[in-house]
């Protein structure tokens, strides 16, 4: 533990640790545009007007944002009850109580 430290505490070490992580900062940055430049083509909105593309991203962003809500709210519900119907078939029905009766 002692040898790591002092390998990070002369000022080269320091400098080439730095550079790394701006090269891996650079590298990700590049990634993420990218990334972005995919989603314009995928998309075809690469050929809207920057003030389309706004509206675009914001519709679609809310959009996204309203089923992830809606699925976090009411998808452990369905779950629910779809687990209590199945369980309910695999019991088996409970007997009639007019042949208890009888």
């Amino acid at each position: 533990m002692k040898g790591s430290l002092t390998l990070l505490s002369s000022p080269a070490a320091r400098s080439t640790a730095v550079s790394f992580l701006r090269m891996d900062m650079k590298n990700m940055r590049e990634y993420v545009g990218w990334l972005y430049y995919q989603y314009l083509l995928v998309t075809g909105i690469y050929v809207l007007e920057p003030w389309e593309q706004s509206i675009f991203n914001s519709i679609l962003f809310t959009m996204v944002a309203m089923v992830i809500y809606t699925s976090y709210v009411f998808v452990p519900i369905h779950v629910q009850l779809a687990l209590e119907f199945f369980s309910e078939l695999v019991r088996g029905q409970p007997e009639s109580t007019v042949a208890l009766m009888n």
